[in-house]
């Protein structure tokens, strides 16, 4: 079971799912979400998320791949806790930042990497993909 919440605590969420997949993303909208050199996605079932306390907004945009994303985030302060497509699929993705405990990168697959910074170095024998996995 995964938990988390955003940076202040006004809001904690569980998973009662192990992630279906992990990535670190690269595309320009993860990099400035995360305001780093790239962000990270932990996918999990969408029916395995409850919301334990406090209440979200949601900021919706465009993706790189022509969908819709629903961003969740704590309207105090504005952390980002997941996405989600619009209509929504079987999973969502939950921000690697917002998970206790952090998350374990051994296995991640990094995606986006035709758009990632000069000078990121990627692990040997990592899965990559130049957009979105396949």
């Amino acid at each position: 079971m995964l938990t988390g919440g955003c940076q202040c605590g006004a809001v904690r969420y569980h998973v009662d799912a192990d992630p279906v997949a992990i990535y670190c993303c690269h595309c320009s909208e993860c990099r400035h979400q995360s305001s780093s050199a790239f962000g990270i996605s932990v996918i999990v079932p969408v029916t395995a998320v409850t919301l334990l306390q406090g209440e979200l907004r949601i900021w919706s945009r465009p993706t790189l791949s022509g969908k819709k994303l629903d961003c969740a985030f704590c309207p105090t302060c504005g952390s980002r806790l997941w996405h989600v497509e619009d209509p929504p699929g079987d999973t969502l993705s939950l921000k690697g930042g917002s998970i206790d405990g952090g998350v374990d990168l051994t296995e991640a697959a990094h995606i986006w990497t035709a758009s990632k910074l000069p000078g990121v170095v990627l692990p040997p024998d990592v899965s990559t993909f130049p957009g979105e996995p396949v």
